[in-house]
């Protein structure tokens, strides 16, 4: 992986994994679970000027992938929801971004994207400590994928996409000696 590649994935890109076992589900659940305060541990001591680095070359500020975060969970909390109280659903996509490039991602205080991110992550986790195995295959279809998701696979992805995302931003911590 050359440094650019490694930069823009600091924990390689997401594989899909075939089987997804419950203790697999359990692992990703406590990433979700962890991730605010892990965040907020990382980053609460940040200077504004901090948070407005890039945390690569072409890359989001700081500050943006804060919010990135909190709008994907609450994305995410929704698609779950949307798969569990409908048949296979197409969930509305939207320009990751263009949102990154809006006045509330690029100019506020993190504190608000920190607060959601408690927030839907704490109901997240409480709805998905509560769900069966049949529950986890239900499914949403993907419109830009033109696939049909499980639950099952979207956690997966959810809990990497914490892992990516937090990498990038340990990742400029440790080269600034932050």
């Amino acid at each position: 992986m050359d440094n650019t590649e490694a930069k823009k994935y600091p924990i390689g890109q997401f594989q899909q994994p075939e089987k997804i076992s419950d203790q697999d589900l359990d692992r990703y659940i406590k990433t979700i679970k962890d991730f605010p305060g892990k965040i907020k541990h990382l980053v609460e001591n940040w200077t504004n000027e901090q948070l407005d680095t890039q945390y690569r070359t072409n890359g989001w500020k700081v500050r943006q992938l804060i919010n990135h975060l909190a709008d994907s969970s609450m994305n995410s909390y929704i698609r779950f929801k949307l798969a569990l109280t409908e048949n296979n659903p197409t969930i509305k996509t939207y320009n990751e971004q263009q949102w990154a490039e809006l006045q509330d991602s690029f100019n506020i205080d993190i504190k608000p994207a920190m607060q959601t991110l408690k927030g839907v992550h704490k109901r997240w986790v409480f709805e998905l400590k509560a769900l069966t195995n049949k529950e986890f295959e239900s499914t949403y279809h993907h419109p830009d994928q033109n696939r049909d998701i499980s639950l099952r696979e979207s956690l997966a992805f959810c809990a990497w996409h914490c892992d990516h995302h937090f990498a990038h931003i340990d990742q400029l911590r440790k080269e600034n000696n932050w």
